[in-house]
């Protein structure tokens, strides 16, 4: 049995390497789910993870005219998988976001508790009112994918919107939540459970 699903894996690389979609379809099948589980595991995030599986798979598309293996695939599209885990951490390592959100906390080490325990309070205070001056949509939308980690798929299906209506909202929602709080950091935010 273990020998038919080698050689079935044998040909659909072969027929992925001439181009044909419905090799691609099946390898994907085969292996998505894996990935998927995998890519979750690491990032902690479902739609960083989904975002990962499909950029595996986009890659591995692009390249199917150079792929060198012959038996299994599955090495290869792991190795990619984690190129991409990596390059994802260091993208949130370097970005603003974090940058403010290292600098914030540093900057409550240095002050005495209870200080830190007032300023918390007042940047909760100010995350609760800029979150009720978003629309309905963009406070749900991220609400559901931020604060309880629900893909963009699952937020879709939540709200009865398209996926690229929840990233619109996302993207729009977020930006004005940055211009609302100021120098709070937008990660922080990110981090704390929304109490209405």
């Amino acid at each position: 049995m273990n020998n038919t699903k080698v050689k079935s894996e044998v040909d659909l690389i072969r027929e992925l390497k001439q181009g044909s979609r419905q090799a691609f379809d099946q390898i994907y099948v085969l292996y998505s789910k894996r990935l998927y589980g995998y890519c979750l595991k690491i990032a902690k995030s479902r739609e960083d993870a989904e975002e990962i599986v499909q950029d595996v798979f986009l890659r591995l598309w692009n390249m199917r005219k150079e792929i060198r293996q012959e038996k299994t695939v599955r090495s290869l599209l792991f190795i990619i998988s984690k190129n991409y885990l990596i390059k994802s951490y260091y993208n949130r390592i370097n970005s603003q976001i974090f940058e403010d959100y290292v600098n914030y906390e540093e900057k409550l080490r240095n002050e005495d508790h209870v200080d830190s325990k007032i300023e918390y309070e007042e940047f909760l205070k100010r995350i609760r009112l800029a979150m009720h001056k978003l629309s309905e949509t963009q406070r749900k939308v991220i609400e559901l994918s931020r604060f309880r980690q629900y893909s963009v798929q699952e937020v879709a299906e939540q709200l009865s919107l398209s996926e690229q209506t929840v990233r619109n909202q996302l993207s729009l929602g977020l930006k004005k939540l940055r211009q609302l709080v100021g120098d709070l950091p937008v990660l922080l935010l990110l981090l704390v459970k929304y109490l209405t």
